[in-house]
């Protein structure tokens, strides 16, 4: 058992018992778990492949960060002020994508 937690901890990239070490990471890994994954039930491999996808789409172009003022990281290039606002579903409609009609 030594023998293996040797060898784990020799190959990972964050310190050993160091919690905030990647903490954009365990951020992220938070994030997708209560807003896509613990609404889901995951069929098999490709499904969670594609969950993922659509979740990480959504988290980069679509979903406000607290972090960087409300902003979007990766916003559409063309944003109007004014027309209706309209949702699109994603995921079956776990997730709600907000955004003005030209």
């Amino acid at each position: 058992m030594a023998q293996k937690r040797r060898q784990f901890t020799a190959q990972a990239r964050t310190p050993f018992r160091a919690p905030r070490a990647n903490a954009v990471a365990e951020r992220w890994v938070r994030s997708v778990r209560e807003e896509c994954l613990d609404r889901l039930i995951i069929l098999n491999t490709a499904h969670l492949k594609y969950v993922l996808h659509e979740y990480e789409s959504f988290f980069n172009t679509a979903r406000p960060h607290q972090g960087i003022g409300q902003m979007i990281p990766d916003p559409a290039s063309e944003s109007s002020s004014s027309g209706m606002v309209k949702r699109r579903d994603l995921l079956g409609g776990v997730l709600h994508d907000y955004y003005r009609a030209a």
